[in-house]
């Protein structure tokens, strides 16, 4: 690691901690040369995961988008945050671990519809509302038909 102040490659480590978030390491380093001591971050280097919207354009995956869509669904729901963080975890990982560069809307749409169906059904029909673009009543209808057929057969 090259110092900051003197540009010395040789430094020593004198302390490493988590961060609070555990998503990187804080190490305290101290400068071989000149004495001073800079402070550095290492992380997961990952691939960026290119998601395919419907008219065909591309953008990076971005959890944080999710989140604020499951968050909108899930609206004066008793849905507490733990939970839909852990659906938006549990959708990353799959995301990431398929191991492609490139996902689907629709994909990743049907993922967090399944976690939603389990969490709280009205903000499964929130979502798919939004998701499957419902134009009239009819189709909401079949989606709520679908759901009761759904869980007749879970009984």
């Amino acid at each position: 690691m090259k110092c900051m102040y003197c540009g010395n490659t040789e430094s020593k480590v004198i302390d490493s901690r988590q961060t609070e978030d555990g998503t990187a390491i804080r190490r305290r380093r101290e400068c071989m040369n000149c004495g001073r001591r800079f402070t550095t971050y290492e992380t997961i280097e990952t691939t960026p995961v290119l998601v395919i919207k419907a008219d065909g354009n591309r953008q990076v995956f971005d959890p944080n988008k999710l989140k604020n869509g499951i968050i909108r669904a899930c609206e004066k729901r008793p849905v507490p945050m733990w939970k839909i963080d852990k659906l938006v975890d549990d959708v990353q990982k799959a995301v990431y671990n398929s191991l492609e560069q490139e996902v689907s809307t629709k994909k990743i749409g049907e993922m967090v519809m399944e976690g939603l169906k389990e969490l709280d059904e009205v903000a499964y029909v929130r979502f798919a509302s939004v998701y499957r673009q419902f134009k009239d009543i009819s189709t909401f209808m079949k989606e709520l038909k679908k759901m009761q057929k759904g869980d007749e057969t879970k009984k």
